[in-house]
C-alpha cells in the first residue's frame, strides 16, 4: 500500500509517536542481534539466556528516549540538535545497560564486548533513522512553483537557508552573491550562482520570490540590487530581524515586502535621532503631542521618547488611534525600566477649555501640534469641519500654549499650503499665518472670535513658535504606498489620478527626525521646509510596486500581464504637481536638508476681523462666506463655487 505524504501529517500525535516507539524497540533488537553475530562471527539464533539481553535493550532504551524528549520532536524537522539529543540519549542507555551485561557475563559468560558494541550500533541505526525519514519527507514535500532564491551568500543567507528546513511553502534553489570566490560552491548543499546566471535560474527553476538577506548592505548598494533584480518575474522580499530568525520565533510566513525606503529608490537622512532630540533639550521635560495617534504624531512620539522625556503627554481626539500609540510606547517603556511618565489624554483641540486646562495642569515646555484633517478630498466634501479643525484647532493650541508659557511650539504644517487648490491646505497656510502674526505681534493678541469678545490687552510672552512644511510621507495612513499594496494583492486594477501627477516623497521617520530639528532651530516665527530630494511620478511609483511584487503591468502592449493600471482623474481640489515655497529667495540653514523660507503674511489686526469671519462662516456650515473669507486670506487660492 502506497503511503500518501499528506495522510501521515494528518495522523494523530499518539499514533505518530507509537509508530516511532514501534521502530525503536525493532532497532534496539535487530543491534543487539547484529551485536551478537558480529562478535560471534556468525548468524546468531538467541537461546536461554541470550533472550534477556535482547529484553533489556527496548526496556532501557524507551524509557531514557522519552526521557531526552526524543519523542516529542517533529520528526520531519529533525536537525543537528535531534542529532545531540539522540547521541546522548544512547549514552545514558548504553551506561544503563553495561550494568545488565555485565552481571549477565559473570553469571552466565554472555561476550562483555556487547557493552560498548551493541550501544554504537543502535546509535548509528537510530541516527540513521532519524536521517532517512527526515530526507522521505523532505522528498515528499516539493511544492512545485515555489522556488526561492536567497540573495547573500554571507552569514545572513547560511541563516535564513536554516530557518527554511521543513518548510513547506519553499524550495531553496540557491544563493545568488557579488563575491567570484563564491560562484560555484555550495552552502549546504545549496548552489551559489553570480547575478549574471540569475534570470536563467529563475526560469529553469520557476523561481516565485528573491529574498533579500543583505542587513549590511547601503541603501544605495539596496537600490542598485533591487533595480537589477526589478525586471524579473519573481516578488523581491526582505529579512525579518537575523536573531529572530537565528531563535526560531519567525517563520517564514513573516518574510516581509521590501521596505517603504527600498520604494523611495534614493538613500533617506542619516538617523541619529537620539542626537535630534537632544539638540532640543527634551530630556527630562514636559512634551505635548497633538495628533499623537496619527503617522506623524506617533512617529514624533516614538523618537521624543528616545531623549527621556520627564513625561510625554498623548492627546489625540480618536480613541482607538490613542489606545494603539499608547499601548506601544507604554510597553517599550517597560522594557527600558519605565522612565518616562506617558499619559493618554483624549481631547479635541477645537475644544479650548479642555486645551487650556491640559496644559495648566500639566505645564509642558514644548509643544508638536501635529493633529490635522489633511485627506484632500474628505477635507473638500467636509470643508467647514476641515476649517474648524485645521484653524480653531491651531487657534486654540496656540493661546493654551502662551496662557501656560510653552517655551517651543512648532506646527506641522503640509507642501498643500503653497498656492492650495483645496480647502485642506487653504486651512493649513492659514494656520501657519496664525503662528507667523503671533510670533510678529510678540504678544499675546487672543480674544474669543466665536463670541465676539474683544482683543485682550497685549502682553509679552515668550513662546516660540515654528512651522515645518513637508510634502508626503510614504507608509503613512494616507499614503499610496498601503492602497497600492492592497490593491496589488487583491490583483488590480491599481488607481492612480492623472498618469503626470507628481508628489514629493520622504519617510515618515527623516521627516520627524527633521521636524526635530527645525525645532531646535527656531528663533521665533520661522517657516521651515524639509528638502524632500527630487518629486516622484505616483505612476512610476505604482510600476516599481507592481515589478517589486513579482507581477508585470496589463497594458496594451502587454494584454496578458497581471495588474493593470487605471486612471480616475483629478480628484476635487487635487493638483498635478506640488510645490514646497511661495516666496524667493529661501534662507539655507545649519542642516543641508532644511530651508529656512520667507513668505508674506497678513499682520493680526487685519488677519483677526477676517479669521472671525472665516470661523463664524465654517460654524454656521456657510460654504461660500467660508471659502470667499479663504480667498481673501491666501493670496493664489480660488475656488469654483460650492
Amino acid at each position: 500500500m502506497d503511503l500518501n505524504f499528506t495522510e501521515i501529517l494528518d495522523w494523530s500525535r499518539s499514533k505518530k509517536r507509537a509508530t516511532v516507539i514501534l521502530l525503536d524497540i525493532f532497532l534496539a533488537f535487530f543491534s543487539m542481534w547484529l551485536a551478537f553475530t558480529l562478535r560471534l562471527d556468525a548468524l546468531h539464533l538467541p537461546t536461554g539466556i541470550d533472550w534477556a539481553a535482547y529484553i533489556i535493550s527496548p526496556m532501557l532504551a524507551v524509557p531514557v528516549f522519552t526521557k531526552f524528549g526524543l519523542y516529542r520532536a517533529i520528526f520531519r524537522y529533525t536537525g543537528m540538535a535531534a542529532i545531540l539529543a539522540t547521541s546522548k540519549a544512547v549514552g545514558v542507555y548504553g551506561l544503563a545497560l553495561a550494568p545488565c551485561i555485565w552481571t549477565l557475563f559473570y553469571w552466565e559468560g554472555l561476550p562483555r564486548s556487547l557493552i560498548v558494541l551493541q550501544p554504537l550500533i543502535f546509535l548509528l541505526l537510530v541516527s540513521a533513522s532519524r536521517a532517512l525519514g527526515w530526507q522521505w519527507l523532505q522528498g515528499m514535500n516539493k511544492y512545485p512553483g515555489s522556488g526561492l532564491l536567497i540573495y547573500g551568500a554571507g552569514v545572513a543567507g547560511a541563516q535564513t537557508a536554516a530557518a527554511l528546513v521543513g518548510a513547506q511553502q519553499y524550495v531553496l534553489v540557491g544563493f545568488i552573491d557579488d563575491d567570484p570566490a563564491k560562484h560555484g560552491r555550495t552552502i549546504n548543499g545549496v548552489p551559489v550562482f553570480p547575478l549574471a546566471k540569475v534570470e536563467r535560474v529563475v526560469e529553469e527553476n520557476s523561481i516565485s520570490d528573491i529574498l533579500l538577506a543583505l542587513p549590511s548592505a547601503s541603501r544605495q548598494r539596496r537600490n542598485q540590487i533591487i533595480g537589477q533584480l526589478q525586471a524579473l518575474p519573481v516578488r523581491i522580499r526582505s529579512l525579518p530581524g537575523l536573531a529572530d530568525l537565528a531563535s526560531g520565533r519567525v517563520s517564514v510566513d513573516d518574510f516581509r515586502d521590501l521596505d517603504i525606503e527600498d520604494l523611495l529608490g534614493r538613500e533617506s537622512v542619516p538617523a541619529d535621532i537620539e542626537a535630534e532630540a537632544r539638540a532640543f533639550s527634551l530630556s527630562g521635560c514636559v512634551v505635548l503631542v497633538t495628533g499623537a495617534g496619527g503617522s506623524i504624531g506617533g512617529e514624533l512620539c516614538r523618537q521624543i521618547s528616545l531623549s527621556k522625556p520627564s513625561k510625554l503627554l498623548l492627546v489625540d481626539h480618536s480613541e482607538f488611534a490613542l489606545y494603539r500609540i499608547h499601548q506601544e510606547l507604554s510597553n517599550s517603556n517597560l522594557q527600558k525600566g519605565g522612565e518616562i511618565k506617558i499619559l493618554p489624554l483624549l481631547a479635541n483641540v477645537c475644544n479650548f477649555e479642555r486645551m487650556d486646562a491640559i496644559c495648566r495642569i500639566h505645564k509642558p515646555s514644548v509643544v508638536y501640534h501635529a493633529a490635522a484633517y489633511k485627506h484632500v478630498p474628505l477635507v473638500e466634501a467636509n470643508a467647514s469641519e476641515g476649517v474648524t479643525n485645521n484653524v480653531l484647532g491651531t487657534l486654540n493650541m496656540a493661546h493654551a500654549a502662551i496662557n501656560s508659557k510653552v517655551e517651543r511650539f512648532v506646527l506641522i504644517s503640509t507642501d498643500k499650503a503653497v498656492r492650495p487648490t483645496n480647502v485642506m491646505g487653504a486651512s493649513k497656510r492659514v494656520a501657519e499665518m496664525v503662528l507667523q502674526s503671533i510670533a510678529d505681534t510678540g504678544g499675546h493678541p487672543f480674544h474669543e472670535l466665536t463670541k465676539n469678545q474683544p482683543v485682550v490687552a497685549a502682553k509679552r510672552c515668550n513662546t516660540c513658535f515654528s512651522m515645518v512644511r513637508f510634502g508626503n510621507v510614504l507608509g503613512s495612513s494616507g499614503s499610496v504606498v498601503p492602497l497600492f499594496r492592497h490593491q496589488i494583492s487583491e490583483g488590480g486594477p491599481i488607481t492612480v489620478t492623472h498618469p503626470e501627477v507628481t508628489r514629493y516623497f520622504m519617510t515618515i521617520s527623516e521627516a520627524v527626525q527633521l521636524v526635530l530639528h527645525a525645532g531646535a532651530m527656531a528663533e521665533g516665527g520661522d517657516l521651515f521646509v524639509l528638502d524632500m530630494g527630487q518629486p516622484v511620478k505616483i505612476l512610476d511609483l505604482a510600476a516599481r510596486m507592481i515589478a517589486l511584487s513579482g507581477r508585470t503591468i496589463r497594458n496594451a502592449a502587454r494584454p496578458t500581464g497581471d495588474i493593470a493600471i487605471t486612471f480616475t482623474g483629478l480628484r476635487p481640489g487635487e493638483k498635478l504637481f506640488e510645490e514646497l515655497l511661495i516666496g524667493e529667495n529661501p534662507l539655507p540653514t545649519q542642516h543641508p536638508r532644511i530651508i529656512r523660507a520667507r513668505e508674506d503674511f497678513m499682520k493680526w489686526p487685519a488677519l483677526r476681523q477676517h479669521l472671525q469671519e472665516l470661523l463664524n462662516a465654517a460654524r454656521d456650515g456657510n460654504l461660500e462666506i467660508m471659502k470667499d473669507a479663504l480667498c481673501t486670506l491666501v493670496p493664489g487660492y480660488a475656488h469654483e463655487g460650492v
